[in-house]
């Protein structure tokens, strides 16, 4: 990876890290997601900084950047736009949604139905919209920044699997350490630090990001290690459905992706390792009708998955 990629990288999760705090795990995940072309699902518990987390990344952007904030009774058409007549020229006008945008952040996205939730599906996967027989392209780059509470949390509808399925990875923030939560005190004394942050990276500098990690070089080995793994979660016995042919190439692509913010132009095993649960985790169900701890159940049998199976030299 050349130098000044190298430098972009860093700025950006530098800039992050100004409101985020002692989470540099977390951040690297997130920027895994915007370089590899993916979008991003932060679940995690009210207060914990999910919000602050997506604003912050799209903040850091010299983009177009739009918020949802997903309510019980937003439409679909409240997303993608919707015809109008125009009657002094006797004709429809098209007035585009919040969705034609570089950056969207869904806050709460699983506050709202799963009818306007599957408005989004079309969007992420292809990058267009179809509206009255008309198909609109969304500009590069699109990025989707998506917050959910746990659905064990009241007024919420779980996501499907299908809209599960399409976002790269997802992530949790976590409660900070006493240390780092007296700092995020200090900071607010002024406001909210997060409305105070500067774009550091434009959209041509991030497509040439997102063109670098395509050309990472990935083994022939490490191809079979992330089939190996795809491939046992389809076999398990706890689970009823396993990761999907799509779920194998963006567990590829998020390879490469770490790889450039890691400064390698070649993927090690020690970063699809690192990615498994992020990767795979959302995209596996478990047997039984009981959804309460799904998320625990399958975070554990993945990672069992990984320390099981044998990695290539």
């Amino acid at each position: 990876m050349s130098s000044e990629n190298g430098n972009l990288t860093g700025l950006l999760e530098s800039n992050i890290a100004k409101v985020i705090l002692g989470k540099p795990d977390v951040i690297r995940l997130a920027v895994v997601a915007l370089l590899g072309e993916g979008h991003l699902l932060i679940e995690d518990a009210p207060g914990v900084g999910k919000t602050a987390l997506a604003k912050a990344i799209a903040l850091s952007l010299n983009c177009v950047f739009k918020r949802l904030q997903c309510t019980p009774d937003m439409l679909p058409s409240d997303i993608i736009g919707s015809s109008v007549f125009l009657p002094n020229k006797g004709e429809f006008d098209f007035r585009k949604g919040p969705l034609f945008t570089n950056v969207l952040l869904a806050d709460e996205i699983n506050r709202t139905t799963p009818r306007t939730q599957s408005a989004l599906l079309e969007a992420m996967n292809e990058h267009q919209v179809s509206v009255d027989g008309e198909t609109y392209r969304l500009e590069q780059p699109f990025f989707v920044l998506a917050t959910q509470n746990p659905f064990e949390f009241e007024g919420t509808y779980p996501l499907p699997e299908n809209q599960l399925d399409r976002f790269m990875l997802r992530i949790d923030v976590g409660y900070p350490d006493r240390e780092i939560e007296r700092e995020v005190l200090k900071q607010h004394r002024g406001g909210e630090p997060v409305d105070r942050l500067q774009p550091v990276l434009g959209g041509e500098q991030l497509r040439s990001l997102q063109a670098s990690v395509r050309e990472v070089r990935v083994d022939d080995t490490l191809n079979d290690y992330i089939l190996e793994l795809v491939h046992r979660t389809r076999d398990h016995e706890e689970l009823i459905l396993g990761v999907s042919t799509r779920g194998a190439l963006t567990f590829y692509r998020a390879a490469q992706s770490l790889a450039v913010l890691e400064g390698r132009d070649f993927v090690i095993p020690d970063d699809i390792k690192q990615l498994a649960v992020p990767v795979l985790a959302h995209r596996v169900v478990c047997r039984g009708l009981i959804r309460e701890n799904q998320r625990e159940r399958v975070t554990g049998i993945i990672q069992q998955l990984v320390d099981a199976t044998a990695v290539p030299r």
